[in-house]
């Protein structure tokens, strides 16, 4: 594969990557109320998440979605249901005082990234971007070596960019300005992820 091909896709992924979504809100919200190693770690899962959906892609599970219908229905009733949860966690603990990262144990690593794998790996936006986009950007003649660096480089587009996401909002201003409107913000996030929630399970 041309270099000059693998440079193109990487960017037409993150340009995807950057567009706002529920990953990004979820991002947000943990680095300002958990701090920047939990939204780290969720940002690692982001990436996984993204790999698994590339490397699913690379293998045909777009054709298998195109063959099996009810398939890429029951993905997005899932998603969209696991996107609603996470917004009826957010309405409950809208009023809860934010933790002091400093003393208050964040939640654990693994479930940090758990967290953010599930987020990405049951939100169908990467499956229709890596099943058509992507699909259709990558060689017929791609080698073996070719695939697993694109696979690699999906996963670290996605991570450097939530890490990025993760640094600005969990710096003290950024804190403190999200501390003083927590309750109507996590109110306002959990709304946008509801919508996000029944936007694709309906659609």
């Amino acid at each position: 594969m041309a270099l000059s091909v693998f440079i193109s896709i990487g960017l037409i992924h993150l340009l995807a990557a950057v567009s706002p979504g529920p990953t990004f809100v979820l991002c947000l919200r943990t680095a300002a109320t958990e701090g920047f190693g939990t939204a780290a770690m969720l940002s690692i899962g982001y990436g996984l998440g993204a790999m698994l959906w590339a490397a699913g892609a690379m293998a045909g599970l777009a054709l298998l979605f195109e063959l099996i219908p009810v398939l890429f229905v029951g993905l997005k009733v899932i998603g969209g249901l696991f996107l609603i949860y996470l917004a009826h966690l957010m309405f409950r603990n809208a009023k809860t005082p934010m933790p002091d990262v400093r003393t208050d144990a964040p939640r654990s690593r693994t479930a940090a990234i758990r967290m953010g794998f599930l987020a990405f790996a049951t939100n169908p936006k990467p499956a229709v971007f890596f099943g058509a986009v992507f699909v259709g950007l990558l060689p017929n003649d791609a080698t073996v070596l070719s695939r697993v660096l694109l696979v690699a480089l999906i996963g670290a587009n996605e991570i450097l960019w939530y890490l990025t996401v993760a640094r600005v909002f969990s710096l003290p201003k950024p804190r403190a300005l999200y501390a003083r409107v927590k309750t109507s913000v996590d109110r306002v996030f959990g709304t946008l992820i509801a919508v996000f929630g029944l936007k694709i399970a309906l659609t």
